[in-house]
């Protein structure tokens, strides 16, 4: 009970079409072919248009699913279909998809934590009413398109509505011009998230500075205190009273 979007951005590549047109031949398969290049954000928004699931699962073109993926998906959903969000583990394979490596072990859904930094990434299954509520993905924050739709979409629903599905569904290939390899190989990828968080914290109302950590290609948000909030200090002192 699946359906695969497959968008393609007007690729150079003749025999890009001839496949997917091959595969189109399966009802549970539909093709949107963009007439011009719009990047990585229109053109996952060109298949979101065509999608009729209840939810979707983003997946990169030369990446791949665990065979279990999806069972433990609707396994979780089973369990709870109020959940509008569910993120699994992940790890890396190589060009040739025979050796797997650097495993990602996820914590359950932390807020800060994730506004720290992109860790849900994938595999990410979203409720698709709430992807279209927000508009999908935004163009301006491509590289960092997939943080951006998180943190939009969290903010329209709650912790008890987002799971995490503790094994690895999902693998990650490493290619030379992916940042799955090397984020260097998309420097745009960082003034992205830079602008996913500065939006992110002015549609929060929260004062913060942004600190970029070059050898962690990561945003730092440093928060700015508001007023003079109470601070309990607690000291776990059992058995130690000195």
């Amino acid at each position: 009970n699946i359906e695969l979007c497959l968008s393609d951005d007007n690729s150079s590549f003749p025999n890009v079409r001839k496949t997917l047109e091959r595969y189109a031949s399966d009802e549970r398969v539909k093709v949107v072919f963009r007439s011009e290049n719009g990047r990585i954000s229109r053109n996952t928004n060109s298949a979101l248009e065509v999608a009729t699931g209840e939810f979707c699962a983003l997946l990169d073109c030369d990446d791949t699913l665990a065979p279990f993926a999806l069972y433990e998906v609707v396994k979780k959903l089973n369990e709870n279909n109020t959940l509008d969000f569910i993120y699994s583990d992940e790890d890396k394979i190589d060009d040739d998809g025979k050796e797997r490596r650097m495993p990602h072990f996820k914590p359950d859904w932390s807020p800060d934590t994730f506004f720290s930094h992109m860790y849900t990434c994938h595999l990410g299954v979203y409720r698709t009413s709430l992807i279209r509520k927000i508009g999908g993905f935004r163009p301006e924050c491509d590289g960092s398109q997939d943080y951006d739709l998180t943190l939009r979409f969290t903010e329209q629903t709650t912790p008890d509505r987002i799971a995490h599905i503790p094994l690895i569904l999902y693998h990650w290939r490493e290619r030379v011009e992916s940042t799955s390899a090397d984020i260097e190989a998309k420097p745009y990828v960082i003034e992205a998230a830079r602008k996913a968080k500065e939006d992110a914290l002015r549609r929060r109302n929260v004062r913060a500075d942004l600190e970029y950590l070059p050898t962690r290609y990561q945003w730092r948000v440093n928060y700015i205190p508001q007023g003079f909030p109470l601070i309990s200090i607690i000291i776990p002192s059992k058995d130690h009273p000195d």
